[in-house]
């Protein structure tokens, strides 16, 4: 879609919204009935357009400073009647919508799932996100942020938002598997994510998936007796069962193919005393080669004549698109920065910050870059073009210049550049003292 088209689509869903606030306000009696200086619309849009910027400052930007804007007061009011899923439903609707039918891999959309702790202030009444103080540290409370993300497109797909101390990423995966509108994939995901729930989501979705495991002391490839050698392939077919009685003990003898479940590991496609009795999984456990003394180990269901242990390595090369997109996503985007306390309205600001994200990719991969005699390849400037697109947005740039202005600003591509990754701790910044 062209950028105009794309802005267009965002605001009418954002209008759509609007035409029915009873859906998505909290009192749906009263709440954005009558006639007021900021609008359904407006607080949408508004929070939509947000930066690092402190909250009068971002309203004087939303209203042009003008003279009759209304007050930072009137403005949390009105927020605070709105629930967070009217952005949620707006960050689905608009990637739906947007999301052109190209981008895929082998014939497949390729996905990578992971998740990102987002730090919030501190708040001792809610218990569920509240981490106390210790060895020094002052305290916090804590999000944490599960994402389904297209690689080739680089756009999210979707996003379960869970307070830290409820955080359960293999939950918040299984949701995002089961609700999705992708009918072939190949989902990427790091360790933590392994589990036989997960693998059967996949495989009941009809997907592909491919997770990077532990090489020791991991439960699924224990008591498989794999190659005892540097690397291998080796395909496990393996019957899970809940039911302990005669019939299965003496299969259950058979640990390289059939496998005990207990009542307190999650398994949804076997429930305890109801048939099925077993539940089939097959896939490879292949272990490959990354440099001259390091090893990693996967587990796939992917063909091992299309894809051998070379390409996985390739594949899963992949998956560090999400990562850099987390960077983008807090750093650029501004996923750091909230304007409020309360949890609802930072899960406003989540979503809205996911869906200028998608909006400023869904622009920036429309914007064609030529080598022109470069020695390195050049992709455009992600940070230079989330202000430009933002601009866009406010109907401040017209399109012609939007993308001559990100045209100009590029990034040469050097494969093979290896950065560790330094954290450090960071304290908030108030939010009367954001950048101006």
């Amino acid at each position: 879609m062209k950028p105009k088209a794309v802005r267009k689509t965002l605001n009418q869903i954002v209008s759509e919204i609007a035409k029915y606030p009873y859906l998505f306000s909290n009192s749906w009696r009263k709440d954005f009935t009558r006639n007021r200086k900021i609008g359904m619309s407006d607080v949408m849009l508004a929070v939509l357009g947000m930066e690092g910027k402190s909250l009068p400052n971002e309203l004087f930007e939303f209203y042009h400073h003008r003279k009759t804007m209304p007050t930072v007061s009137a403005f949390v009011q009105q927020r605070g009647k709105l629930k967070p899923e009217a952005f949620e439903f707006l960050f689905r609707e608009f990637t739906e919508t947007c999301a052109q039918n190209d981008g895929f891999y082998r014939g497949y959309r390729l996905l990578a799932a992971d998740g990102s702790h987002v730090q919030i202030a501190a708040n001792p009444t809610d218990a569920d996100s509240y981490i106390a103080a210790s060895d020094g540290q002052k305290p916090y409370s804590m999000l944490h942020l599960n994402t389904v993300y297209d690689l080739n497109r680089r756009i999210y797909l979707d996003a379960v938002v869970q307070k830290y101390r409820c955080q359960n990423e293999h939950k918040a995966l299984v949701t995002m598997i089961d609700r999705s509108s992708v009918p072939s994939a190949i989902l990427l995901a790091d360790r933590g994510y392994e589990s036989y729930n997960n693998m059967a989501h996949c495989q009941e979705k009809g997907w592909k998936y491919l997770f990077r495991i532990r090489d020791n002391g991991s439960n699924m490839t224990s008591c498989l007796n794999l190659p005892d050698c540097d690397e291998f392939d080796f395909p496990v077919c393996l019957h899970l069962t809940r039911r302990q009685r005669k019939s299965t003990k003496h299969l259950l003898k058979d640990k390289k193919h059939y496998r005990i479940i207990s009542a307190s590991n999650t398994f949804d496609y076997l429930i305890l005393n109801e048939t099925p009795d077993f539940y089939t999984l097959t896939f490879r456990i292949v272990r490959f080669r990354i440099s001259d003394s390091d090893f990693e180990t996967v587990v796939t269901n992917l063909d091992s004549t299309e894809f051998p242990p070379d390409e996985l390595k390739k594949l899963y090369s992949l998956r560090w698109g999400i990562e850099t997109s987390f960077r983008y996503l807090k750093h650029t985007i501004g996923l750091l920065h909230f304007h409020a306390k309360k949890v609802e309205h930072i899960l406003q600001e989540i979503f809205a910050r996911l869906t200028m994200y998608n909006f400023s990719e869904l622009i920036t991969s429309h914007v064609v870059v030529l080598k022109n005699g470069r020695k390195h390849d050049y992709i455009v400037n992600f940070s230079a073009s989330v202000h430009i697109c933002r601009q866009f947005f406010r109907g401040n740039v017209s399109p012609p210049v939007l993308e001559a202005l990100i045209a100009r600003y590029l990034s040469p591509i050097r494969p093979g550049r290896h950065r560790p990754r330094k954290l450090t701790q960071k304290s908030s910044v108030s939010f009367i003292y954001r950048i101006a």
